[in-house]
């Protein structure tokens, strides 16, 4: 299949479906246990950005981490798939990441909330272009990795994988039907971290593709930038949080007033 067609049918998705902690050691990293079964969620088609693009940090987000992932381009429609039968539906693969708002994430774990918000803002499923099943003739140990300002943050196989994608695809088919276009983001490995504004992210899969995305200064801001337009150092009342890199769900009243004044 040809790039041009492949991307034409990664543009028809209607929905990605991510997997939770599918490399042991990113879930032991976070503090999570090891999954018995995929833990999936959703990002809309809306979040991504391709190659050429910019990856935004909106307020009042104050920690976004990268999470490289290979992708899974669905290219026949199906539901309650066999897992031998799996590997028949897919098109070709994509490299993603998975960019994930942490201090919102966070919160939401502790109560027990969806990752929604977390994971679904524009521009947080950075993904290249299409490559086909015919590049890929097995992706049973494909190497991701990311760099941060040409550091290398992570790197790792897709043998550590803990579910495999012909089981991926008949997990999530039997509770919903995967249409042509649809991407599956497999997992990411260990190494997950920070991006700040003005750094560049770049990502590939060894041997088959590479991207990158800058990371515009400026773009982030706190809540007192955005509604105040001052550059502030915020603190809570009691002076014990710094809202600048904490979540900036509590203001100082000095904030407020400012706020309230405009």
């Amino acid at each position: 299949m040809s790039a041009s067609i492949g991307n034409k049918i990664l543009a028809a998705g209607t929905k990605i479906v991510a997997v939770g902690r599918n490399y042991a050691a990113h879930a032991i990293e976070l503090g999570n246990a090891v999954p018995k079964e995929p833990m999936i969620f959703l990002k809309p088609t809306s979040s991504y950005v391709f190659q050429g693009g910019a990856i935004e940090i909106p307020p009042p987000l104050t920690s976004l981490h990268h999470e490289v992932e290979l992708g899974v381009v669905i290219g026949k429609k199906g539901r309650d798939i066999f897992e031998d039968e799996a590997m028949d539906h897919v098109s070709g693969y994509a490299l993603a990441l998975d960019m994930t708002a942490r201090d919102i994430q966070t919160v939401a774990k502790a109560k027990g909330h969806p990752w929604t918000v977390a994971k679904g803002y524009d521009t947080f499923t950075p993904i290249s272009g299409f490559i086909s099943k015919d590049e890929v003739p097995s992706t049973d140990n494909l190497e991701l990795w990311c760099e941060v300002d040409g550091v290398m943050k992570q790197k790792g196989s897709t043998k550590d994988m803990i579910f495999s994608i012909p089981l991926l695809i008949s997990y999530i088919s039997r509770v919903m039907t995967l249409n042509e276009g649809d991407v599956i983001l497999t997992g990411t490995p260990s190494g997950v971290g920070p991006v700040t504004a003005g750094q560049h992210v770049k990502a590939g899969i060894t041997g088959l593709v590479e991207m990158s995305f800058p990371n515009p200064d400026g773009v982030m801001k706190s809540f007192c930038q955005l509604f105040c337009g001052n550059i502030c150092i915020l603190t809570s009342d009691d002076e014990s949080m710094d809202l600048n890199v904490k979540a900036n769900d509590i203001i100082s009243e000095s904030c407020i007033k400012q706020l309230i004044a405009r």
